[in-house]
């Protein structure tokens, strides 16, 4: 994109300013990246009661054709044909060498009653949504037909009072767990709910058309329990939950064996080899990767930020942190790193380089900050 293109909008971008948001750019887009409560307090207020979140920017599509679950199996390693009625999975769309070039969601939507909705549902990263789409279409063209949903806006609501928030507003969302999604009734209009989110936390994501987001917002807003979260926090708390960011922690270099995302590669499909770059990643599943991504929780001394080199117990340097910053509930630095597997052991002691200065620092399990996510009712 374009340096000086001007910069696009959500449907909430009024709401933000009115706010007081402190608005960037991000995505291509005008974004609040905090609001005059703070990141901090922003964060916390999410950990402990609920948090709303603009991610409108974030690319929704249906795919529709004559067998778009199957056809969707070209491009990612997910078993999608497979998957049930009313779920949705996280995936990674691959390039021919086994890179990610976006990480996304993909589910199929019910109705309550339990009827299946037309397509597969398709929920990916802003900054790479037009791309994604070209290499969807160009990759399936003839199989499949995109429905880019510019039309819709995307509300996120997260943490331990989220699912009582939404639970009073829109009926039948309270039967619903973890990677559930439906095509409901809500605020009085027609949403797309998942229980699903990127925090770590409980809650929802609501797509809702774009000339009702702004009373929805509102309405959710008119909750005590309820603030506005900026991209700052969204950071924080998905570092907090060890969640991968694309474009820092996953590139079109990264494959899903290197990024510790395995898990969305079913077994089937490991077997069947049927997707792009199933021969490299095939061969690190076997014999493993030349370097693996690691939680990293700093010992002492200033956060260590994206960019940063990783040095072993004797100074030599090994990696590179990805993502890194400050964690509010640890109150330490915390970072993701690509590091040599055989330092990827839980214990491992390390240094990040700060500043010019070698700071002490240990891998440690992922998540920094445990799931709160809700799998069975």
């Amino acid at each position: 994109m374009s340096t000086d293109a001007p910069l696009k909008t959500t449907p909430l971008a009024a709401a933000h300013i009115a706010a007081g948001a402190r608005m960037v750019a991000f995505a291509g887009y005008s974004m609040p990246v905090q609001y005059p409560m703070g990141v901090m307090a922003e964060h916390l207020w999410t950990r402990e009661h609920c948090g709303i979140f603009d991610v409108s920017h974030m690319g929704q599509a249906r795919l529709t054709g004559v067998s778009p679950l199957s056809a969707f199996e070209e491009v990612v390693p997910g078993d999608y044909i497979g998957l049930k009625p009313g779920r949705q999975k996280y995936s990674i769309l691959l390039n021919r060498t086994g890179g990610i070039i976006d990480d996304l969601m993909a589910g199929r939507p019910t109705t309550l009653d339990g009827a299946v909705t037309d397509g597969l549902f398709v929920v990916v990263n802003g900054a790479c949504k037009d791309n994604d789409f070209k290499v969807i279409d160009d990759e399936l063209a003839g199989q499949v037909t995109i429905d880019r949903m510019e039309d819709r806006a995307l509300i996120a609501v997260q943490g331990p009072e989220a699912a009582a928030v939404v639970q009073g507003l829109v009926p039948g969302t309270e039967t619903m767990v973890f990677m559930d999604v439906r095509s409901m009734q809500g605020f009085g209009t027609d949403l797309i709910v998942s229980r699903s989110g990127y925090t770590g936390e409980d809650g929802y994501e609501i797509s809702v058309p774009a000339t009702e987001a702004a009373r929805v917002w509102t309405t959710l807003l008119a909750d005590d329990r309820v603030r506005p979260i900026g991209l700052g926090a969204r950071d924080s708390l998905r570092l907090e939950a060890g969640l991968p960011l694309y474009g820092h922690d996953l590139d079109e270099t990264v494959s899903p064996v290197e990024a510790g995302l395995t898990f969305a590669i079913n077994k089937n499909r490991r077997e069947q080899r049927d997707f792009p770059g199933a021969s490299r990643i095939a061969k690190e599943l076997v014999e493993g990767p030349a370097r693996v991504k690691v939680c990293l929780r700093v010992l002492a001394g200033a956060p260590a930020r994206e960019g940063a080199e990783v040095a072993d117990d004797a100074g030599a340097i090994i990696g590179v942190v990805t993502s890194g910053g400050y964690s509010p509930c640890l109150k330490a630095g915390i970072a993701l790193a690509f590091v040599p597997p055989a330092l990827k052991a839980v214990g491992t002691q390390l240094k990040v380089i700060v500043r010019g200065k070698a700071q002490a620092a240990e891998v440690v399990a992922s998540p920094f900050v445990p799931h709160r996510y809700v799998r069975k009712l």
